[in-house]
């Protein structure tokens, strides 16, 4: 089983509603492509539902992003672990950016 690591400070409630909101959103758009697809639309029209969501996903990923640097990267250097906090970062920042 995967080691499962948690956020050195719980999410407030309303900060996690707002990511969830984004990602119904998504998944709405996503569920909304799909449709798209199958009636045949225009691919220009598909092609930019597409970059929609690649867009909005990515904002998300950023809002996360930086509140794990504000929280838990900040608080793994105060605590002297800050390395691997920023070798773990960078990793996942990599393969983000694909």
């Amino acid at each position: 089983m995967e080691d499962v690591k948690h956020m050195s400070r719980p999410r407030p409630d309303d900060e996690k509603q707002k990511i969830l909101n984004r990602l119904k959103r998504v998944e709405g758009q996503v569920r909304g492509i799909q449709t798209m697809v199958e009636e045949d639309r225009y691919c220009v029209d598909i092609l930019v539902q597409l970059s929609a969501v690649q867009s909005a996903l990515k904002n998300t990923g950023m809002t996360i992003t930086e509140r794990h640097m504000k929280h838990c990267v900040t608080d793994a250097i105060e605590s002297g672990q800050g390395e691997d906090s920023i070798e773990e970062l960078m990793a996942v920042l990599k393969q983000f950016a694909k």
